[in-house]
């Protein structure tokens, strides 16, 4: 089970994977197993451990998105990184492959309302009772006749907060047909990648960065 694995980082306190499409963060109605999991029983298998294997999660991706995501090998990691992220004490840097032409840089700035029924975020360009601010910056890194690849940087982590910007821009990320993308991956994955993690580690203190490599979707982009 944890060979399908790909760490990234691991000490003490924490552990990252680069995520691949279709990976789960957090149990749901599937049924499928998280990631969670699979660590609990690679670190069982490496160190030899008898009982029960903490493996806490930190924060989440969607599950057709790819990237970094850190997960607490103790419960001392796990709150103190909790605690980081609810204080926006972390930077998170995405890559994303939309469609269309984009060029220069841009913050982009909505309102966010959640629709549980199907999972979706409503896009709002101005004040609305139950949505709350999505703020980004982006920076285009390459442009094709096609798409355009951008680096993104959120200023506040609402649901599908950048899959609802850029389409609400009418430039939809590639592979995210939810959000209108002309068609859908073959792996069902979506053109989203975590590509970097900067925090605070929780014991030394140290400034950390994590960076995952982009996967397959992404090379001829690149």
């Amino acid at each position: 089970m944890a060979t399908r694995l790909n760490i990234i980082y691991e000490d003490n306190h924490l552990v990252a994977v680069n995520k691949r499409p279709g990976d789960l963060v957090q149990g749901d109605k599937t049924g499928d197993v998280p990631l969670p999991d699979h660590i609990k029983s690679y670190l069982k298998e490496k160190f030899n451990k008898p009982g029960n294997v903490f493996c806490g999660v930190i924060h989440r991706l969607d599950r057709p998105t790819t990237g970094v995501v850190l997960f607490a090998r103790t419960s001392k990691g796990l709150e103190r990184m909790n605690k980081a992220f609810k204080e926006r004490q972390t930077q998170k840097t995405y890559w994303a492959v939309v469609e269309g032409q984009l060029r220069g840089k841009n913050d982009l700035k909505h309102f966010l309302k959640k629709n549980s029924k199907n999972n979706k975020a409503i896009v709002f360009k101005r004040p609305e009772e139950g949505a709350k601010e999505a703020r980004l910056s982006y920076n285009v890194l390459k442009t094709g006749d096609n798409y355009s690849l951008v680096e993104v940087e959120l200023h506040t982590g609402r649901h599908h907060q950048i899959r609802a910007q850029f389409s609400a821009i009418g430039h939809a990320i590639k592979g995210d047909v939810k959000y209108g993308a002309r068609r859908a991956e073959r792996d069902k994955s979506i053109c989203l990648h975590a590509r970097s993690l900067t925090f605070s580690h929780p014991t030394t203190k140290e400034p950390t960065t994590i960076t995952a490599e982009a996967p397959q979707t992404f090379q001829p982009f690149l």
